[in-house]
């Protein structure tokens, strides 16, 4: 029986999320230049020829990932902004959630080094370091809006400098981002709460702890 026109785009589909699934892990372990096309399409089981379908060259399909990555990161930053939560509030649910997708996802990780390596590389397409250098400060840009909020409000510390709050809040979510990468399965996710202490008052961390234990 012939195959639909459907079921062949859904083939299509799941066989370039494998694509980009196993490119990530091969660039994030390997670099873009140790990384030949030969060994992702080995990867996903595939001909050499079959992937030239999806992507013109590795480089491409390496921008194309740097840009996933970023745009991820971006939207889920502005819908954090856009939430009906105090700042405190917004503050201690990101890191609950961004260890949580980190714990339960790997290729989460895979984003973050992929990032952190494209960032100090300069063997990486233009393309890519437009895409880094356009994208890269809004995520600490909106998180020390956040903090600045916080301060207002007497929710967040009020010692440090909010552009130095949010520094400190995506080098820690980085830093166990590239933990996870490269200890796979052997990572233990901290509490969240261990990094919340860093950033809320104490009176704001006692109240979301008694919260959230009602749960």
């Amino acid at each position: 029986m012939a195959r639909s026109k459907e079921h062949n785009e859904r083939i299509k589909e799941e066989r370039k999320d494998e694509i980009e699934r196993q490119a990530l892990l091969l660039f994030s372990s390997r670099g873009l230049s140790a990384t030949k096309i030969s060994d992702i399409a080995k990867a996903v089981g595939i001909s050499q020829g079959l992937f030239y379908h999806y992507f013109k060259s590795k480089e491409e399909l390496y921008v194309y990932l740097i840009k996933r990555g970023f745009a991820n990161l971006n939207e889920a930053c502005r819908w954090l902004e856009a939430q009906e939560m105090s700042p405190g509030e917004k503050i201690s649910f990101a890191l609950r959630e961004l260890i949580k997708l980190l714990d339960e996802d790997e290729n989460a990780a895979r984003y973050h080094l992929l990032i952190a390596q494209a960032s100090v590389s300069e063997a990486i397409p233009a393309e890519a370091r437009t895409i880094i250098e356009k994208e890269n400060k809004f995520p600490y840009a909106s998180m020390a809006g956040i903090m600045a909020r916080g301060q207002e409000a007497g929710e967040i510390k009020k010692e440090y400098s909010p552009e130095e709050l949010a520094l400190v809040f995506w080098t820690s979510i980085n830093g166990l981002a590239i933990y996870r990468a490269v200890h796979g399965k052997l990572f233990t996710a901290p509490d969240s709460s261990i990094l919340a202490t860093m950033f809320l008052n104490k009176k704001i961390t006692k109240e979301m702890s008694d919260r959230n234990a009602e749960f």
